[in-house]
């Protein structure tokens, strides 16, 4: 070992008195460089035999560490075999404790297990509760109780017993009373408001005449983006303002799950947006079909009135349809009844026309109405089956969107062609009416013309 030490020593020497060449080029001359290396080995030589001696006084020392620790060694394994000894006999006597506890527990071990099962059914229902609102702390509670009911060692006292009902009586109380309270709101908008809000019972919250829905998560109350129908907010606005006595109010018997849903049901307009192209094509032709209808009916109404004021005032022909009858009728007194006839058909022929017009446009919007609708239910069909072939058919809402077309389209087809179905047999009528007075007005002028020929 120590001729070990010895020659690492020589070869760092070496390498310091290689160190010391860097210098030695300053020498003037080769004598000056040896006198140069070999003070620099006396000077290595020195040094290296000084290390070897403090190292060998030291190796006594670390030979009397070495052997203390040795001993405190020994001592700590006796130290751990005692306490090894202690831990097993500990053991033993706890084993012994919990049998005896669990021999005396008997059906008070039931009895707490039902609890644990209460308090964690309980914290489980009052989560989702709307009274949670009036009433946070009392989950906390029911968390650490059930946590520590978890433990074999650890028995509830009558204090958390007497608490467990208490808290559970007061949830049957609230769900039959109506209470007020302010509370943080936050509105459709997503801002946080301070609000005086309605519970009634477990059912609803309202506030301002809208409702609110409880989202357990983060134990806020959200305004509903889209509330019921007016009768409904109204009464929640009524109750709101009550201070006492009998309101009527709509609850929600799900306890929001109803309103929930209303949230996702499609509007009026969304419900004509799943139509796409087609259904926007269809109502369009709706409304050009209806003020047609509803032009064509004024118009037939405003002739009707001239010609029945026409049909009282025979003798004097004015700016209607009958009037332009009768003028071909008064132009020509000394005509016979055969060239009358064919003049007054003539005429009839001139200004029947008039009264049917647009008449086939309406009858083809009734034609062409619900066979767009059936080319957006094979549209929306064509969707559905692309949806099916990319996605399977394990999740219906894939295949909503093609069927929602397609039904929209048939229902807003049907809807524009029944009535216009009805308002064309109806403007139909009106004109066949008005062609009718006037034949049976030129037949009369015939007879009478026949009656004084003869």
């Amino acid at each position: 070992m120590i001729s070990k030490i010895l020659k690492a020593a020589a070869i760092a020497g070496l390498i310091i008195g290689l160190g010391n060449t860097a210098y030695a080029a300053q020498a003037v001359s080769m004598d000056e460089l040896l006198q140069q290396v070999k003070a620099g080995r006396v000077k290595d030589a020195a040094e290296n035999q000084k290390r070897i001696e403090e190292f060998q006084k030291d190796r006594s020392r670390q030979q009397q560490l070495l052997k203390d620790m040795q001993g405190e060694q020994a001592r700590q394994e006796r130290l751990s075999e005692q306490l090894e000894n202690t831990f097993e006999a500990n053991d033993a006597q706890i084993i012994d404790l919990e049998r005896a506890l669990q021999e005396r527990l008997g059906e008070l071990k039931e009895l707490f297990g039902v609890l644990q099962q209460a308090a964690g059914d309980a914290r489980g229902n009052f989560d989702t509760s709307v009274t949670q609102i009036q009433f946070p702390e009392r989950g906390e509670w029911l968390t650490e109780f059930a946590q520590k009911m978890g433990s074999t060692t650890r028995m509830p006292t009558l204090q958390e017993i007497e608490r467990i009902w208490f808290e559970l009586q007061r949830e049957m109380t609230e769900s039959a009373r109506v209470a007020k309270l302010n509370t943080t709101v936050i509105n459709a908008n997503g801002e946080e408001e301070e609000r005086e809000v309605v519970r009634i019972g477990l059912f609803n919250v309202v506030s301002d005449g809208k409702y609110l829905e409880y989202v357990p998560e983060t134990g806020r109350l959200v305004e509903l983006q889209r509330q019921p129908a007016s009768r409904y907010t109204g009464r929640a606005e009524d109750l709101q303002e009550s201070t006492s006595g009998v309101n009527g109010f709509a609850i929600d018997p799900t306890r929001g799950q109803l309103l929930a849903l209303l949230v996702q049901s499609p509007s009026l307009m969304e419900r004509i947006a799943q139509g796409k192209e087609v259904g926007y094509v269809i109502i369009v032709l709706g409304f050009v079909g209806l003020l047609i209808a509803i032009w064509r009916l004024l118009r037939l109404s405003a002739t009707a009135a001239k010609v029945s004021h026409q049909v009282k005032n025979l003798e004097k022909p004015g700016d209607n349809p009958l009037g332009h009858v009768l003028k071909i009728a008064h132009d020509n007194p000394n005509s016979d009844v055969e060239s009358l006839e064919l003049k007054l058909g003539e005429a009839i022929l001139k200004e029947t026309p008039k009264f049917n017009s647009m008449l086939s446009f309406m009858k083809i919007i009734s034609v062409v109405a619900p066979l767009l609708g059936l080319l957006g239910t094979v549209t929306g069909m064509i969707i559905t089956f692309q949806a099916i072939t990319l996605y399977g058919a394990g999740d219906p809402k894939l295949m909503a969107g093609g069927i929602s077309t397609a039904l929209v389209t048939t229902v807003l087809g049907l809807v524009v062609a029944i009535p216009m179905v009805f308002l064309h047999t109806l403007v139909q009528s009106r004109a066949k009416r008005l062609t009718q007075i006037l034949q049976e007005e030129a037949a009369g002028m015939l007879s009478e013309r026949a009656e004084r020929a003869a």
